[in-house]
């Protein structure tokens, strides 16, 4: 049997703080209503507090992946973090995880796709376990999307929340774990879904900052259409190829951009809503760590064999999808035990 990339454990983190739609109403001219029939969202988490950036909720996850999987920090080799909001230019937000959970023999690095980074940070991690490379390799989804956020933007701000998810990845021989992949980029999308400013084209200054230029840009109706179509023609396609049909799929498991395309993408492969991981309600789009989530989330009743269909889409545009089969049944966490 070939070598695979398989997921043998889950960590997550979410900050404490709740963002409820009704708080939003005191923000902005909104809504519970609109904002659930819209998007699908109830509520986000928030981390609040100085100096604390996206490492602070990655920390939290690794930690707990660690435990859970009764791994040694030294006996990680390697360590992606997919984020769009680093805690600085540099270092990487992965060496500043890295260096506070103690892996003292793994490299690690960034990885920035927008909402699809996590799927593809998790391609690039099993591309090392299948190479023979490495044994156990880490990756990161974890965003502080409140740090972009312009909270006077009605069409952004009812959208995203703070999060983090991290999974290992081992070598396996039983025909588990990461089995094919569909990943896509077109850089012609970038005017509708952005941050104007901040970047070397556009460097923070005291202009930048007065015309808000920090936060996230979007253009709804057209990220929409394009969201719909590149998740549900990657999710199709990845499940034709491999004569996945409604019956066994076990689970799609979606960015949790918006209800509406998560359905559209359900939809196009042909599954119920019985099979699609969902915590939009009360996570809302937590970008690189809504997948990793929802995995932590659902863990406890994933079963060794299940066929699980990921797909996602980002700015920039960003779009892809994985065919993963779920290597182990529900264990106890160690701290529970």
């Amino acid at each position: 049997m070939k070598l695979t990339a398989a997921i043998t454990g889950v960590g997550a983190y979410v900050p404490d703080y709740v963002l409820t739609n009704r708080e939003l109403e005191t923000l902005v001219e909104t809504n519970d209503e609109w904002i659930q029939s819209r998007t699908g969202i109830s509520e986000r988490r928030i981390l609040k507090g100085e100096n604390q950036g996206t490492s602070v909720m990655g920390i939290k996850a690794v930690e707990q992946l660690l435990r859970k999987t009764g791994t040694r920090p030294e006996e990680v080799d390697l360590l992606i973090c997919a984020t769009t909001t680093p805690d600085l230019v540099f270092p990487a937000t992965a060496n500043i995880i890295s260096a506070a959970v103690g892996l003292t023999k793994a490299f690690s690095f960034d990885m920035q796709a927008a909402c699809s980074g996590f799927l593809f940070a998790l391609a690039t991690g099993a591309s090392f376990i299948k190479a023979g490379t490495y044994q156990k390799v880490i990756v990161v989804g974890a965003d502080k999307m409140s740090s972009i956020v312009d909270y006077t933007d009605r069409a952004t701000c009812i959208i995203f929340g703070d999060g983090a998810g991290a999974v290992l990845l081992e070598p396996n021989t039983e025909g588990l774990g990461l089995l094919d992949q569909e990943l896509h980029s077109d850089g012609s999308g970038e005017p509708f879904l952005h941050q104007k400013a901040g970047g070397s084209r556009r460097p923070p200054s005291a202009e930048t900052v007065a015309n808000r230029e920090h936060f996230v840009h979007q253009e709804g109706a057209t990220v929409y259409k394009f969201a719909v179509k590149g998740m549900a023609d990657v999710a199709a396609q990845v499940a034709e190829r491999n004569s996945l049909t409604p019956e066994t799929i076990d689970w799609l498991v979606p960015h949790q951009a918006n209800k509406r395309i998560i359905d559209a993408t359900a939809q196009r492969v042909g599954i119920g809503a019985d099979k699609v991981m969902l915590n939009i309600q009360k996570y809302g789009n937590t970008t690189n760590a809504t997948i990793p989530l929802c995995l932590a989330d659902y863990e406890s009743q994933l079963r060794k064999g299940n066929n699980l269909i990921f797909a996602a889409f980002g700015g920039g545009f960003t779009w892809g999808s994985l065919y993963l089969k779920w290597a182990y049944d529900p264990k106890p966490d160690p701290q529970n035990a």
